[in-house]
């Protein structure tokens, strides 16, 4: 089961970035060619026939399963990223951090008027991130067709916020 396979691949860090924290590091999944296929084929397979017509992916780890899982669907990936970082026209969304704010951007023109578009990250935590992808994918006047994460700490509660913009949320390792 992938949901066996990544647990036993995730390396988990301690006091990391500070006391008390658990930080789940995916870099051992990357390291892992046929794993990392069995993680895209789930992804592809928990998608149900789905109609995707392009993905996005929240910076910056959130590039690196959801431009392969974009490859191997034969779609477009399109990067959300930290302002100041995409060259051409772009729309912004400023959100709140527990501490704190962020904003996020992404071109304009690469979303099409009407696409149903997948959010993909490699972690779901309290939600935020994905929220502000939500609400660019929103203002392009695209439709969030789903949520893809490889790992979700459920006691956070993100899937709950997420849900007001898709309830197809898909985890392949739930903590």
């Amino acid at each position: 089961m992938i949901s066996d396979k990544i647990d036993k691949a995730i390396r988990n860090v301690p006091d990391f970035p500070k006391e008390g924290i658990n930080f789940k590091d995916i870099t051992p999944l990357l390291m892992d060619s046929i794993l990392t296929d069995d993680i895209i084929d789930s992804f592809i397979s928990s998608l149900n026939g789905k109609k995707v017509d392009a993905i996005v992916g929240v910076e910056s780890r959130g590039f690196l399963f959801g431009f392969l899982l974009a490859n191997k669907m034969g779609i477009p990936f399109i990067p959300i990223r930290k302002v100041g970082k995409l060259p051409g026209e772009t729309l912004k969304y400023k959100y709140d951090l527990e501490y704190g704010s962020a904003e996020v951007e992404i071109h304009k023109s690469d979303i099409e008027k009407g696409w149903n578009v997948l959010i993909h990250d490699d972690l779901l935590a309290t939600g935020g991130t994905a929220c502000a992808a939500a609400e660019l994918i929103n203002q392009l006047d695209a439709k969030v067709a789903g949520f893809s994460f490889v790992v979700s700490l459920d006691f956070l509660n993100g899937k709950e916020i997420l849900k007001q913009y898709s309830k197809n949320i898909i985890s392949l390792k739930n903590y």
